[in-house]
């Protein structure tokens, strides 16, 4: 396991349900739904627009980075018989199985550069905000493209950016996290090539994927300052190396940049972008 694995890992497990309660706060630009709820119909769109029956769903999902499940038990619900997950940390995995959708499901600890899942098992894989995070990324396509049955679906959510308060969060906190010493900071995980489409492409095609498609979702999060200052604060793995005087000055000087923000009914804007990425194994 890599530091950032064991770093991942030992995050996760202290805060298992962080990473679903953080994107249940915000909603679809346009939907307003939940990201979880779109992306889940998103995969089940891709399956139906590979298959001869349009009203056909996904019959197999594998999960990679599965976390506490909430994708998961999207899918369920949208009629998917068989559904799997695969995550690094024994705690996400835990609260996972807590969920009544997923009293079936097959939930593994691992690693996703050695599945252990056989040849063809899946008609569809998905990867949400964690294939981005993987190390040895052209082994876990390998393996992907092994568990997964010719004509599959694979569906990747990948990180776009944070805009409005979000984006401005980002600019004060760098400095900070910059200086943070070498021994506390966060190690730097995953590979670029995973994080925009002319890279997935690279990846994906000599293993037998065709293009990827490509969608940009945005989500809203904007709230009163306090609301905004909070979903900032937990939307980087970084603010976790932070002392809390660090911290205290960190929220003064967001406060202090994004004053003229907030509108007269005390709203402030902040939104993140998701790049949904589907591709098919010829």
């Amino acid at each position: 396991m890599t530091s950032a694995e064991e770093f991942l890992r030992s995050y996760h497990d202290a805060r298992p349900e962080a990473a679903s309660e953080l994107a249940e706060r915000g909603r679809v630009v346009g939907d307003g739904r939940s990201v979880y709820e779109v992306f889940a119909d998103r995969v089940v769109a891709a399956k139906g627009n590979t298959d001869t029956n349009t009203e056909a769903k996904p019959q197999a999902v594998l999960d990679l980075g599965c976390g506490d499940g909430a994708l998961l038990a999207a899918l369920k619900t949208r009629g998917v018989a068989k559904v799997a997950g695969l995550d690094l940390s024994p705690g996400q995995l835990a609260a996972a199985r807590k969920r009544p959708e997923l009293g079936e499901a097959d939930l593994k600890e691992g690693r996703a550069q050695k599945l252990p899942f056989a040849d063809n098992e899946f008609d569809t894989v998905v990867s949400f905000m964690a294939l981005m995070l993987m190390a040895d990324v052209e082994q876990v396509v390998a393996e992907v493209a092994r568990v997964l049955a010719p004509g599959g679906t694979l569906a990747i959510g990948v990180g776009g950016g944070g805009r409005e308060a979000m984006e401005v969060f980002l600019k004060v906190a760098r400095p900070l996290f910059a200086v943070v010493p070498q021994e506390r900071r966060v190690p730097v995980a995953g590979d670029p090539r995973t994080r925009t489409r002319e890279g997935l492409d690279q990846l994906l095609t000599p293993k037998g994927f065709e293009p990827v498609g490509w969608e940009r979702i945005v989500v809203d999060f904007g709230g009163t300052p306090d609301e905004v200052w909070q979903t900032c604060h937990d939307s980087y793995y970084q603010m976790v190396t932070l002392d809390e005087t660090h911290k205290k000055g960190l929220r003064t000087a967001f406060t202090v940049a994004t004053r003229n923000l907030v509108t007269a009914e005390g709203r402030l804007a902040a939104s993140a972008c998701i790049d949904v990425a589907v591709t098919r194994l010829r």
